[in-house]
């Protein structure tokens, strides 16, 4: 059963789906075209789930299941994988590839290679505030509140020069 991804509970779990290109309007309507009859038809054993999606920053597909109503299921997530993959065949899209990196900067999400960012902390482009996406947030409250974090605060810390404490 689709509702509103802002109707979902904070306790909602998620999955983040970093697209490897910036989707267009265009391409986000037609995604929903496809997601929306998906949604409301989503089960696990036969239990409809209470579900949801958004896209964030015209780069994030989010899927949402409040397992308050009912649990995902291990057959159902691969249902909702199976989505994702039909929706990057059709739309020439990568939602796997892990060897980018999202930052944001004045509300703009752009891409780094990992391959270069050794380079983009040199060049500055990259710094120790600029913000980054965990994408492995669980539930919808972390997304809201710990799914951007600035690149020192994340895996990405090891690219940084430590300070020396006196």
């Amino acid at each position: 059963m689709f509702i509103s991804f802002e109707d979902m509970p904070p306790q909602s779990r998620v999955w983040v789906y970093q697209s490897n290109r910036q989707l267009t309007n265009g391409e986000q309507l037609k995604i929903a075209e496809i997601a929306k009859p998906f949604m409301e038809q989503w089960a696990a054993h036969n239990q409809a789930l209470k579900c949801s999606f958004r896209f964030f920053y015209d780069y994030f597909l989010v899927i949402s299941v409040d397992e308050s109503f009912n649990q995902a299921s291990g057959c159902s997530i691969d249902a909702s994988v199976h989505l994702v993959k039909q929706i990057e065949r059709q739309f020439e899209l990568d939602f796997f590839d892990r060897t980018k990196v999202a930052f944001l900067k004045e509300d703009n999400v752009f891409l780094e290679s990992i391959n270069s960012l050794k380079e983009r902390v040199v060049e500055g482009s990259v710094a120790d505030h600029t913000l980054t996406f965990n994408n492995l947030v669980k539930d919808k409250g972390e997304l809201m509140t710990k799914w951007t974090v600035p690149a020192s605060a994340s895996w990405l810390k090891r690219y940084f020069p430590k300070v020396e404490q006196h």
